[in-house]
Order: C-alpha cells, then sequence, then structure tokens
C-alpha cells in the first residue's frame, strides 16, 4: 500500500510540475512557426525556400524511397548540445570526465542522409565490414578516435539488459515508461531537462536557436550538486545517447554515430566530393568538415551516389588518411593507441561484433593477402529491440570470451603479401556483380568474368605505382645529377 502511495503522489507532483510547465511557456516563450522536432533526413535544418515540385512526384519517389528502406533522421545535435550548454560547469565537468567533451566542441554536425543512405546499402553482415567494387573497408577505432575524440579503449561496456525497463525508468529517470517496452518518450525526456518548445522560430537564425534552447533548458536544471543533479545528470545522458550516439534503430549497418560515416567518405573517398574542408586543422577531425547542401531529392542524389562509387577511380581510394596527423591537441590518442591495427571483437551490452580489420589490410599500409572471408556471426544475441520477449542477461557472462578478447586487446594485423591479386580473385568470385548498386550495373556478372575484371584492375593498379616509383627515381636521379655538376 505504501508503494501505491508513493506512486500516486510522484504522478500527482508531475502533473502539476508539467502544468507549471506549460503555463510558463504560454508566457515567457514565443509562438512557434515552424515546428521541426523529427523530419526526414533530407530535410533536415534546410533554411532555404524550397522550390516548386510536383506534389505527386514527389509522393511516388518518397514512397519507392521508404520501401527500399529510406533511413529517417534521428539525431538531434543541437538540442543535445543546448542541453549541453545549459548544464552547469561541475556538470560538464562530469561529462567531460566520461570521455565526451571532445564531441560536445564540434560546433555543428549535420548529417549528409544520402551518402549514409548508399553506405548504408554496402554492408555486409557476414563480414562486418562495407564492400566496395575495390574491396572491404570498415570503420577502425583510430577512424572513430580521431573523427570524434570518443574514447576507445578501457573497459567493456557491458553489464544486464532487461525484459522490462518500467521500474527503472522510474526510480532513476522518474520518467514513464510502458511496462513491455524498453523506450523512453521522446517529448517527455526532453522536457524534463527544459526543452519544450523545440521548434526554431522563422527567421531564427542556427545561433539563436541554440541559444533560446539552451537558455529556457538552463531554468529548469539544478545549479548545485545533490539528487536532483545527478537526477538531470542521468536524463541528459539518456538523452545523448538516444538521440545523438545511438541515433538509429532497425538498420543492419550499425552505423550508431551517422556523421561518422560521412567523414569516413571525406577522408577516404575525396572525390566524390560531399564534404566541404571547412576549418583544416582542428581536431578531432569533426571539427573540420561541413557537408554540401544538395537540394535535388534524396532518390536521385542516392542514384548518383551510387553509380560515383560504382566507377569510382580505385587509385583514388585513400587507404591511409592520417599519414600526415600529428597527435597534438589530442591526448585521448595515446592511450588508444595500443587498439589500433588490431582485429578485436567489440562489446556494448547486448551489441557484440567482430572488428575484422584483418580485411583492409590496405589501411595499415600492407598488401592485402589472401583471407578466409567470415560466414554468419554463430554468437547468437537477442534483437537491439526489448518489448518483454527476452529473459534478463548477464552479459559479462553471456560474452565472457569476448569481452577477454578486448581485454587483451586482439590480435595484430599482419601481411607478407606482395600483392593484392590473389585477394582480388577471391573478393571478386565472392561478391561478383553484388558489389554494384547503381541502376546501369546491375547485371549478373558470372564469377569468372568478375575474376578477370579483378586481375586487371590490379594490373592496372601495380602497372600505375611502377609508373610513379619510375618517375621518382628519374626525377631523383636527375636532381643528383645536377648537383653533382656543380
Amino acid at each position: 500500500m505504501e508503494g501505491k502511495g508513493t506512486a500516486g503522489e510522484g504522478s500527482s507532483q508531475r502533473k502539476r510540475q508539467a502544468e507549471r510547465r506549460s503555463s510558463r511557456r504560454r508566457v515567457e516563450d514565443p509562438p512557434v512557426e515552424e515546428e521541426v522536432p523529427e523530419v526526414e533526413m533530407e530535410e533536415e535544418e534546410e533554411e532555404e525556400t524550397a522550390p516548386a515540385v510536383d506534389v505527386k512526384e514527389e509522393r511516388r519517389k518518397r514512397a519507392k524511397a521508404m520501401k527500399s528502406g529510406e533511413m529517417r533522421a534521428r539525431v538531434s545535435w543541437t538540442l543535445v548540445l543546448a542541453a549541453f550548454l545549459a548544464l552547469p560547469p561541475f556538470q560538464r565537468y562530469r561529462v567531460e570526465e566520461m570521455g565526451f567533451g571532445e564531441i560536445f566542441r564540434t560546433e555543428r554536425m549535420r548529417v549528409d542522409p544520402a551518402l549514409t543512405q548508399a553506405l548504408r546499402g554496402r554492408w555486409d553482415m557476414e563480414a562486418n565490414a562495407f564492400v566496395f567494387p575495390w574491396g572491404h573497408m570498415i570503420p577502425s577505432l583510430e577512424n572513430v578516435s580521431r573523427i570524434t575524440g570518443l574514447s576507445v579503449y578501457g573497459k567493456a561496456v557491458s553489464g544486464y539488459t532487461y525484459p522490462c525497463y518500467h521500474d527503472i525508468a522510474e526510480r532513476l529517470l522518474d520518467l514513464p515508461v510502458e511496462c513491455r517496452s524498453s523506450l523512453v518518450p521522446r517529448i517527455a525526456l526532453q522536457e524534463s531537462l527544459g526543452l519544450f518548445e523545440v521548434g526554431k522560430n522563422a527567421g531564427e537564425s542556427e545561433d539563436e536557436y541554440l541559444e533560446r534552447l539552451a537558455r529556457v533548458s538552463r531554468r529548469e536544471l539544478a545549479s548545485e550538486p545533490g539528487p536532483q543533479a545527478d537526477l538531470d545528470l542521468r536524463r541528459f545522458l539518456v538523452l545523448f545517447h538516444g538521440r545523438l550516439l545511438f541515433a538509429t534503430r532497425g538498420d543492419a549497418v550499425h552505423c550508431r554515430f551517422l556523421p561518422l560515416l560521412a567523414d569516413l567518405a571525406y577522408l577516404h573517398l575525396p572525390a566524390l566530393g560531399r564534404g566541404e574542408l571547412t576549418r583544416p586543422g582542428l581536431v578531432p577531425i569533426a571539427c573540420r568538415w561541413g557537408s554540401r547542401r544538395d537540394t535535388r531529392h534524396l532518390a536521385d542524389q542516392l542514384e548518383r551516389l551510387q553509380e560515383a562509387i560504382d566507377s569510382y577511380p580505385y587509385l583514388d581510394v585513400v587507404w591511409q588518411p592520417y599519414l600526415g596527423e600529428g597527435d597534438e591537441g589530442q591526448p585521448w590518442l595515446a592511450q588508444a593507441r595500443p587498439y589500433f591495427g588490431r582485429s578485436v571483437w567489440l562489446h556494448a551490452l547486448n551489441l557484440v561484433l567482430p572488428l575484422n580489420l584483418f580485411l583492409t589490410q590496405r589501411s595499415l599500409g600492407f598488401k592485402q593477402s589472401v583471407v578466409e572471408f567470415p560466414v554468419r556471426d554463430r554468437f547468437h544475441r537477442p534483437g537491439r529491440s526489448f518489448r518483454g520477449l527476452h529473459d534478463t542477461t548477464d552479459w559479462r557472462e553471456q560474452a565472457r570470451e569476448q569481452i577477454e578478447n578486448w581485454e587483451r586487446k586482439g590480435k595484430s594485423v599482419k601481411s607478407t603479401a606482395t600483392t593484392d591479386d590473389a585477394y582480388l580473385r577471391a573478393y571478386a568470385l565472392k561478391y561478383g556483380g553484388k558489389v554494384y548498386k547503381s541502376a546501369r550495373h546491375q547485371v549478373d556478372v558470372a564469377g569468372e568474368v568478375a575474376s578477370l575484371r579483378a586481375l586487371l584492375l590490379s594490373a592496372t593498379h601495380d602497372r600505375e605505382a611502377a609508373r610513379r616509383e619510375t618517375e621518382e627515381l628519374v626525377s631523383t636521379y636527375s636532381d643528383f645529377s645536377t648537383k653533382s655538376m656543380f
């Protein structure tokens, strides 16, 4: 009986708080004319006036794109950054101590929806890698560390997952969660942090929008350490993880941090021309890039991108984009470096995946040797969506072998190969025409033909490398001869 009475009192208190907040919003906040809390990715943060379009044609394209698995925006960078800036200094210090400080120094974060969608379609679930016409590519721990500034070292994030999170959410967040669900209501979570009217006002600049959100949020957050401040911090961390770091659900790529994919393409595939290096030299690298605006429909952008990737010049692929990068201003790299260049199991609660870096030896400066391509993972795990269908799971026991592998830092990747030929033959035989995604490449390429194509490509690559070496030798010899004459 006491428990019921407490729950009723808490519910009444939350109702009164909501009524007071609603009244305060009507008095203090200007009317919101444009509401954009969650929009499709191609429309996110658009400020220009859209050109006139054929409504029926747009609906047809939209329906087609949605059927093909078009990703919808879940990234709310401005909301998360506003909540972070609204935190008092002692709270921001706690967030930075958790290893998240660098990512909040990124002033602007935009998602490139077409590029993300194009990369998503090339994810191979067996290899846990992207498959391109020139071979496998994998986001490495060095990519994550350099681009985002996030910590990629230390203990694995492990613990329990539960069939129901109702009681936990009530106790730790003081927020309602339906009994057979693991989802915290978005609006309730945002309003608990003072993010009430999150729509952007007409004529409001991005800086003004961010400042207004932070100002309103700051009035609702505890300014001194204590139980309420701890509650605020837990709510903020749930918003941060749910709306930014783990911002997509239901996609097979596990591309939890969408801007990471865009920055990867900017660095490794510069000829696609999707990114602008607006602030060179800043760290982490995510601070440097801005995505170019493209007013075409997402389906049109995606089609052009698929064709561009299918015909991308293989010699222009940048396998080692950090060769000229130092570690200055990036102290987190020193602790993360022992994990670089190693195949290792990655583990975060019910997400357990192998980082098969041996498939991308070229990213470590080696020639790619012949390797055994991974088959579908036999490591069973529940799905990411919990709706009362699974038992309580202790992942420290369920994934003990994988956690121990992480603690040993996995296995170093090495290669003694002198050419990529054998790997490219095996790759072509396994994937064939499946690596081509654009409409004009949708043909059934026999394994033998694909193998010959791979051989020709490898020969072309070696010939080009030999030509460059010859030119360098000739240039060096000419310089030496000139100096000898004097």
